[in-house]
């Protein structure tokens, strides 16, 4: 298969251990279990089941536990940055978050939930990428958002050097 950028990929699917060598967050702030599907410079989807013991549920809200909003749209761009993590030479590479917009929280995400994501990269060029991604709870839309994403590591390699 070829990306937008030219480049010839298979699509990967990353366990737990894959994650972890291509992505920089660690449990528990690593929002997925597991990738079922990349295409590097294309698209990812992934999961997160959530226990009631998730760390996030005693906290917000007591008596009402849910996922929180911004931790449903982290989720979504930890998926998202596998496209580019999975690019040659990214791998294990920072990638921060830049902007988000068209952001839509349509359902609770509670406990036993399993938090399924969708994203596409729609841009990447030059360290710069722009991303959406779909979030979902047993086939209903929970979680929409546009968002840009950055690789420092690029951006700092096509600086001019300072003298």
């Amino acid at each position: 298969m070829a990306t937008p950028q030219g480049l010839i990929v298979d699509k990967l699917s990353l366990d737990m251990d894959g994650l972890l060598a291509y992505q920089r967050n660690r449990p528990p702030y690593l929002m997925m279990d597991a990738a079922t599907e990349v295409i590097p410079g294309v698209s990812a989807r992934g999961y997160k089941d959530l226990p009631e013991d998730t760390w996030f549920f005693d906290c917000h809200f007591p008596g009402d536990p849910n996922m929180p909003g911004l931790l449903q749209t982290e989720a979504l761009v930890q998926v998202a940055a596998l496209t580019v993590l999975t690019l040659p030479g990214n791998k294990g590479d920072i990638v921060y978050l830049t902007s988000m917009s068209k952001l839509q929280l349509k359902r609770k995400i509670v406990p036993g939930d399993r938090y399924e994501m969708d994203t596409e990269l729609l841009s990447w060029r030059r360290g710069i990428g722009k991303c959406r991604g779909t979030g979902s709870v047993g086939g209903h839309v929970a979680c929409i958002a546009e968002f840009g994403i950055v690789m420092p590591r690029i951006l700092e390699e096509l600086s001019p050097k300072s003298r």
